[in-house]
């Protein structure tokens, strides 16, 4: 830790500033306790850097990278000053990794896969790596790739393991907690080894009670467990060998439930349940619309009904692929319009557009039959009004932002519980 009381953190895949806002934003319960000293965005397959440029627009004083982060490291990685905590919704994408052909206890991981970004900042960091990491990402990593299930999580776990870290894990469903959306993430946090909360966690007879009763994540966003977790899994060998492992990582069922901690070798994990406060104002879809007079033309559906009731309904219909191949294609239909007094479904990062879709929102007003404006995706995901209108982006691609941004309120409620079990 830092020698004053701020929790100084890095923010990785930044976008345009979730975990900023969470931990450090004006609003937030944490202001004042963490502080953004480095941040990096980078988009590979576009030259215009939208997300970043609007990053740096409402982060004015932070430090930003706009750059490869694995060219960083490996060019300029005294650029990346210490910190207490890293943060970062890094993607899901195969984490496989094979030995080098020039050591034999050597291993490469797959290039261009940014969970080795985070891997390799904490290697280099020696000692001064960071106590603390908060990470979010799918909850499908839980269970990836398909052919061998886990696979891909049990080597981010034994990485971690490998580099001094306690991780403990919770699948969260922010309308569970009363939030104004429906989006499931796995949320994973980790303890470095020499930290009061790793040695805390050490001395625990019985670990799961650091999941179910004392943990941060617990104390945060509290949950049961389905089943007691009485023996747990070992995840053995190194990294290759988790990666060519086809028995406990294997197509029928992935060895990790959505909660879970690992200590040393050993995972303990079972089905979370939510313990849910029933007297906790909880937020709908309806809370967040906007005024019509607010709302421009081009959002009310016109002239295309007939196929926004095609996407919307249920169909088993008979396909061909390019190939040639014939199959039956069915799908179940969907409420539209959207309920206004539930929390919304999963805002996703093809929102935007008029074309008639599955899976964006349509809302009934006074005036008709719409779609959601760019203001209310963002308060879905509880970011602050016009924060994505900063740089000239097109409504799409602010749409685009918010299916790929999460939820502020989880990391303000994880940053808070952090921030009180560091102080005690």
């Amino acid at each position: 830790m830092s020698k004053t009381n701020t929790i100084k953190t890095i923010e990785l895949f930044a976008g345009v500033g979730g975990f900023h806002l969470g931990l450090a934003g004006k609003k937030s319960v944490n202001y004042g306790d963490y502080e953004i000293v480095w941040s990096n965005q980078w988009e590979p397959s576009t030259k215009k850097q939208h997300a970043s440029e609007v990053y740096q627009k409402c982060f004015p004083d932070t430090q930003h990278s706009n750059n490869d982060i694995a060219k960083v490291i490996e060019e300029d990685f005294a650029q990346i000053p210490d910190h207490d905590l890293l943060v970062g919704g890094f993607p899901c994408q195969d984490y496989s990794v094979a030995r080098t052909l020039s050591k034999a206890d050597g291993l490469s991981g797959k290039k261009g896969v940014l969970w080795w970004s985070i891997h390799d900042i904490i290697s280099k960091k020696g000692k001064a790596a960071p106590s603390f990491l908060m990470l979010e990402n799918v909850d499908r990593l839980l269970k990836s790739p398909a052919k061998q299930r886990g696979r891909d999580f049990a080597i981010m776990l034994s990485s971690l393991n490998d580099l001094g870290y306690i991780v403990e894990w919770r699948v969260i469903n922010a309308a569970e907690y009363g939030m104004p959306q429906r989006r499931r993430r796995v949320y994973i946090m980790a303890y470095k080894k020499g930290t009061d909360i790793y040695k805390k966690i050490k001395t625990l007879k019985d670990p799961t009670k650091w999941l179910t009763v004392d943990g941060v994540m617990n104390k945060a966003f509290p949950m049961g467990l389905d089943k007691v977790v009485e023996t747990p899994f070992v995840i053995k060998g190194d990294l290759a060998d988790i990666s060519e492992n086809h028995i406990d990582y294997n197509p029928k069922k992935s060895p990790f439930n959505t909660v879970g901690i690992m200590i040393d070798d050993k995972v303990y994990s079972s089905k979370g349940i939510p313990m849910i406060d029933e007297t906790i104002g909880r937020k709908t879809l309806g809370d967040v619309l906007v005024d019509d007079s607010e709302v421009p033309d081009e959002f009310y559906l016109k002239g295309d009904m007939d196929k926004w009731e095609y996407m919307k309904g249920s169909k088993k219909e008979e396909r061909t692929t390019s190939a040639g191949y014939t199959y039956c294609y069915s799908e179940g239909s969907m409420v539209f319009p959207d309920a206004l007094n539930n929390a919304s479904r999963t805002i996703v990062t093809g929102e935007g557009g008029t074309t008639a879709s599955r899976f964006k929102h349509v809302v009934k007003t006074k005036k008709g039959l719409r779609r959601l404006t760019p203001v209310e995706l963002e308060r879905l995901n509880m970011f602050p009004d016009n924060h994505t209108n900063k740089v000239g982006c097109t409504d799409a691609k602010r749409a685009f932002f918010m299916g790929n941004a999460l939820v502020v309120g989880i990391v303000e409620g994880l940053g808070k519980a952090l921030r009180d079990e560091i102080g005690k």
